[in-house]
């Protein structure tokens, strides 16, 4: 693997709320300048890729060529290792980075299509294999972090991150992990749990952007009783949305679907890279056969 530069992108914790672009912009045209420099200058600096459209974010690559790398388990600690995916070129800057967790007795395979899917898309993504098949929903969360903490700190492709633009997702008790992650580390841009299960229902001290993704026919995780409480229990001032998948089954999200991965890469470029570009695809509310119900708090804060 060739080496990178390292990155020069000055530390944020946050990027400015949509109250602050707005006084930017007002206080631009106040001086009387013209309305595309303040649009200009609204623009994230966290923008990677062209311009989104429907076809898009719907197909099975994006933009970015990508490569992978896998992370042994003997050369990590705090998760089993796993597959880093990431784009080739660095000629964008740094990218946002994303661990996903795969649910009960499983292994990353399962979770394995979205790794390409998203880093395509511009994030560096690692799927990671857990401790053991059967931890519970707060250890996987707590090894999500662990991976988080690798791919920003020791492994091959850490020059290639922004630190401060990073996010969680699972699935079943992954999914509840990533609420765990979430729980215990505010300074996450976003998190995505996917049919997630966790005997936890209140997450009211969640800060961080949330995507609850549920299934209608879910037997395992029913929705009643995990991810609509998941999502009604996050404070109503969070940036959060409820998607539930039409007449899909709790393992919906362990194969190839066009709807959990349109409306995640959305997700996460609109809040790890705060790219607004990405707003028309979750406010108003979408609506489609493939989607059972759909709630939010736009417009987004």
């Amino acid at each position: 693997m060739q080496p990178v530069p390292a990155s020069t992108e000055v530390p944020l914790t946050r990027r400015p709320r949509r109250g602050l672009r707005w006084a930017l912009a007002l206080a631009v045209l106040g001086a009387g300048l013209s309305a595309a420099p303040a649009a200009h200058a609204a623009a994230s600096p966290y923008q990677r890729g062209p311009a989104p459209t429907v076809a898009s974010i719907e197909a099975s690559r994006g933009a970015f060529a990508i490569a992978q790398s896998t992370v042994a388990a003997t050369s990590v600690t705090g998760f089993r290792g796993g597959t880093i995916y990431y784009p080739t070129s660095t000629a964008e800057g740094t990218f946002g980075a994303v661990a996903i967790s795969p649910g009960y007795t499983a292994t990353q395979s399962s979770v394995a299509w979205l790794g390409p899917r998203l880093a395509s898309q511009g994030f560096v993504v690692i799927t990671i294999d857990t401790l053991s098949r059967y931890d519970q929903p707060a250890s996987r969360g707590t090894q999500l972090l662990a991976a988080l903490d690798y791919l920003t700190t020791n492994s091959s492709v850490r020059t290639r991150i922004d630190r401060n633009r990073l996010a969680v997702m699972g699935h079943s008790m992954g999914g509840g992990g990533s609420l765990s992650a979430a729980s215990s580390r505010p300074q996450l841009q976003a998190a995505i749990p996917l049919t997630g299960w966790h005997s936890v229902k209140n997450w009211s001290g969640v800060r961080v952007p949330t995507l609850v993704v549920g299934a209608e026919n879910d037997s395992v995780a029913p929705v009643a009783s995990h991810s609509e409480p998941f999502y009604t229990s996050l404070p109503s001032s969070l940036d959060k949305a409820y998607l539930e998948l039409n007449n899909a089954s709790h393992s919906a999200p362990t194969s190839p679907n066009v709807t959990v991965a349109k409306y995640s890469i959305s997700w996460l470029k609109r809040f790890v890279d705060d790219d607004t570009r990405y707003e028309q695809f979750l406010c108003p509310a979408p609506q489609a056969s493939t989607i059972q119900e759909y709630r939010d708090t736009c417009p987004h804060s």
